[in-house]
């Protein structure tokens, strides 16, 4: 009989002795303003999840010296004759892979016609309000 009532007082003695805080919320992730230590773990965590491979660096495409010097030539013709325009002249430039033709209207208005020669398709800008020099 002593035993239950004993363990009835410790019980009761606890349940007054307990008492509540305030709940805190403390962010996990040092993004979000949680420990930096926390860092490391939450990276090697994403990236054990990650199911997405790096693709092996020896088979992409190297480009060529070459390659590069074609795309460095287009891109100063394309250049020139944009600016070309501004001096009142017209023009076209053909490469591989587009075709771009500048026609200027001379009423202030300017034409470009871009084909893309692999795909067929045609974009046209057209420009207003030009003022001729």
């Amino acid at each position: 009989m002593k035993l239950p009532l004993l363990a009835g007082g410790v019980l009761l003695s606890c349940i007054f002795t307990a008492q509540a805080g305030p709940l805190v919320y403390q962010p996990v992730n040092p993004s979000f303003g949680g420990s930096p230590l926390n860092g490391s773990y939450l990276l090697n965590n994403a990236q054990a999840q990650n199911k997405i491979k790096d693709p092996d660096i020896t088979a992409r495409v190297q480009r060529s010296d070459l390659d590069r010097f074609t795309d460095s030539l287009q891109s100063r013709l394309l250049s020139q004759l944009l600016a070309d325009v501004g001096s009142d002249n017209t023009g076209s430039l053909v490469t591989d892979d587009f075709s771009i033709n500048i026609v200027d209207d001379g009423n202030g208005g300017l034409n470009v016609q871009i084909m893309d020669l692999t795909t067929g398709e045609m974009t046209a800008i057209s420009v207003n309000g030009l003022i001729p020099d």
